[in-house]
């Protein structure tokens, strides 16, 4: 029996070396794939040998974005099982490169946020194209170390802190706008925090509305097509502000064309073009949905589970959604750097920004893609299932307070991070769970049982303060010597009280539906993002500064 457990794991290790080797093998021939395209296709730029090494660590930072970043859009889908690993890798992969492709064109800043002040190079286009490339690796580098130790983390952020610390390496400390480090700081408590918060107010929502209902199948006809309006509602005002601003204005362009047409091009549609939109199609999803479930209810078992089936195809679409708007805001991450070193090879000069040749973006859109089908899966099962356990309906949940939060902090102009909120998101409903489960079923909370212990002890105290006087007494009756009994039984009646009390309170108090191991692990990593890919890119510049002078 020893021998063949000790077989079956040699052979579950082989399977394990033979498909981390294929992996490796897709993820190299994408990227030597990237190098030998850029150089072939640029011989007659000076210095296309380094755009090529350039391209490839771009390849390299958006395979790690996949891997990494990706997975906060359909873990929690995967998790609750409304799509499967290989549905939800497909979807995403299809979206994520769909997103960056035609929504993620737009003319982009090179220097993410303001990060630096490029005048601090003094025009010279070497020195910036070695912090640019510095950065690029050190947050490529980063996000893989990250994605090993299954801790999602922002790759805004990862960016940022390796801009910063290029930057500074190359020009001094006060090259960075420290005002905007600032903000990202305070991201790091706002997204979460603002997530977890929506997330649990969502959720507690619907089982207040439905799931604590007697009739449950009733209360789902009310109140189901409501929630997945608000859904669509959200949805559409994100995906119209943060996904398709490329889209918007070209579609402006090409109204004007036409005859009796003019309006003014915008660089992106107002919250408030946005919001109308998206009533107009959380109205008509409010009436489909309504007839849908209707005509449906008599399918339908008074239970949570029959319920939670109502939300599965709703969160399918949230997933593309969110990998969408993921796709198109995000993919400047993987390729803003490299359009910066493009342009900076390009036309021999320091630009503060640069238009993303289709080369480039190609390279962030499938670079994405490939990245999640490769090496996604570990991170999708850590958000999915590894923190808390979910099903569709606190994945609804999560997924609204992904699109809720950015268009409230947006708006509120507050940093937040998607992947932040995400995990935050993950964490509120899980904290939520352990509030409801603390509850007993008499609706009694910790606090009231402890109030419950206290007055016990009071009344223990009583008895052992008459009894000591009964027995202290010299001249006892009989009506005392019962008495004695009598309080010996009530005061251990009173110890069994509190006893049973006290264990109810450690048990409620033991039962964890948030892993505390994952939050340490995952809110270490957000603290050090920065600060790792900033002394992490700095070195890297010293390096290539070295090699090349």
């Amino acid at each position: 029996m020893e021998f063949q457990t000790i077989d079956k794991l040699q052979k579950k290790a082989l399977k394990k070396s033979s498909t981390d080797f294929t992996r490796l093998g897709f993820a190299l021939f994408f990227m030597i794939g990237v190098l030998t395209f850029t150089f072939l296709s640029n011989g007659g730029i000076s210095n296309n040998m380094f755009l090529a090494i350039a391209a490839l660590i771009g390849a390299y930072m958006a395979m790690n974005i996949g891997a990494n970043d990706v997975a906060n859009n359909v873990g929690p889908a995967v998790g609750s099982k409304a799509l499967t690993l290989t549905a939800a890798i497909i979807i995403a992969a299809v979206f994520e490169a769909a997103g960056a492709l035609i929504a993620g064109g737009e003319v982009v800043k090179t220097i993410k946020n303001g990060i630096i002040d490029i005048s601090a190079f003094g025009g010279n286009p070497d020195q910036f194209i070695w912090a640019m490339m510095a950065a690029l690796l050190a947050a490529a580098l980063w996000l893989n170390f990250a994605t090993m130790m299954k801790a999602p983390v922002s790759t805004t952020h990862s960016i940022v802190g390796a801009v910063m610390g290029a930057g500074i390496a190359a020009a001094g400390f006060n090259i960075v706008n420290w005002g905007t480090m600032g903000e990202i700081v305070a991201s790091w408590v706002i997204s979460p925090v603002l997530g977890g918060v929506i997330a649990a107010a969502f959720l507690y929502a619907i089982k207040k509305s439905i799931i604590f209902k007697k009739d449950k199948v009733e209360a789902a006809k009310k109140y189901v097509p409501i929630f997945v309006a608000l859904m669509a509602l959200a949805f559409v005002t994100y995906i119209i502000l943060k996904g398709m601003k490329q889209i918007w204005s070209k579609t402006i362009e090409l109204l004007n064309i036409l005859p009796l047409v003019s309006l003014e091009v915008t660089k992106k549609p107002s919250f408030l073009t946005a919001f109308i939109i998206a009533l107009i199609v959380a109205a008509l999803v409010y009436f489909f949905v309504k007839k849908r479930i209707s005509s449906n209810t008599t399918t339908l078992e008074n239970t949570k589970a029959s319920v939670n089936t109502l939300f599965t195809i709703p969160l399918i679409f949230a997933a593309a959604l969110l990998s969408f708007a993921h796709g198109a805001n995000d993919v400047a991450n993987a390729i803003g750097p490299l359009a910066a070193i493009n342009d900076a090879i390009v036309n021999k000069g320091v630009a503060s920004s640069a238009s993303i040749p289709l080369w480039v973006m190609g390279v962030g859109a499938f670079g994405i893609a490939l990245g999640l089908a490769l090496y996604g899966p570990q991170l999708i099962k850590t958000v999915g299932s590894e923190i808390t356990e979910l099903d569709q309906i606190r994945a609804f949940s999560i997924a609204m307070s992904a699109s809720v939060t950015v268009i409230i902090a947006s708006q509120m102009g507050l940093p937040v991070s998607s992947t932040h909120i995400a995990i935050g998101g993950v964490f509120g409903v899980g904290f939520l769970r352990e509030w409801l489960h603390i509850k007993d079923e008499n609706n009694h909370s910790v606090e009231e049982d402890i109030l419950i212990i206290q007055d016990e002890e009071l009344t223990k105290n009583a008895y052992k303060s008459e009894l000591k006087t009964l027995q202290e007494k010299s001249d006892k009756t009989q009506t005392d010597y019962v008495r004695i009994v009598t309080l010996y039984k009530m005061i251990e009646n009173e110890k069994k009280i509190i006893k049973s009390t006290r264990k109810n309170i450690k048990k409620a108090k033991k039962v964890q539906y948030v892993r505390r191991d994952a939050i340490k692990k995952i809110v270490a990593a957000w603290l050090i993002t920065v600060p790792v890919a900033a002394v992490l890119a700095g070195v890297l510049y010293f390096t290539i500064k070295g090699i090349m002078i």
